[in-house]
């Protein structure tokens, strides 16, 4: 595989009972774009590894960014690009050698196909990875400015 400019500012690592993790080489303030999206194909069946982007839309990472973990207590949040693909941009201070995570519920409204048990390990962890629709009014209040903004609109429907 070859490896993106992008890309070669993270490196895959071990991540305990996740598998491997992407990992940040650089530093990256509060609210600073971490991975740039970018649209490939877009596909009508929500699957794991696919990131919603309208109702019935779906559209796969490319490169390091498909491989980034889900936590209940992340440090990325999702913003959509000019081109309608998913950034992920620092919530907070990220430092080099820090896991880049983000909620998996910030970018698809429903999920259905992860394990009975999150993996997370936070200490925020909810139990399970779920989608916009399960998360508590809390959370949802805490994500504000940091979701894919269809997930509000189907909110709203």
């Amino acid at each position: 595989m070859e490896v993106s400019e992008q890309d070669k500012n993270f490196e895959l690592q071990d991540s305990g009972d996740r598998g491997s993790g992407v990992f940040t080489k650089n530093f990256y303030g509060k609210g600073r774009v971490v991975m740039t999206g970018v649209m490939d194909k877009i596909v009508s069946i929500n699957h794991v590894g696919v990131s919603q982007i309208g109702e019935h839309e779906y559209v796969a990472p490319v490169g390091f960014m498909a491989l980034v973990n889900h936590s209940c207590n992340p440090n990325c949040g999702i913003k959509v690009n000019e081109t309608g693909a998913h950034d992920y941009v620092a919530m907070r201070d990220i430092e080099p050698g820090e896991e880049v995570t983000f909620d998996y519920a910030m970018q698809n409204y429903k999920i259905g196909y992860f394990p009975s048990r999150c993996l997370c390990g936070s200490s925020e962890c909810r139990g399970t990875v779920g989608g916009w629709v399960d998360l508590p009014k809390d959370k949802r209040q805490h994500y504000e400015g940091y979701v894919a903004p269809y997930l509000l609109e189907l909110d709203n429907s």
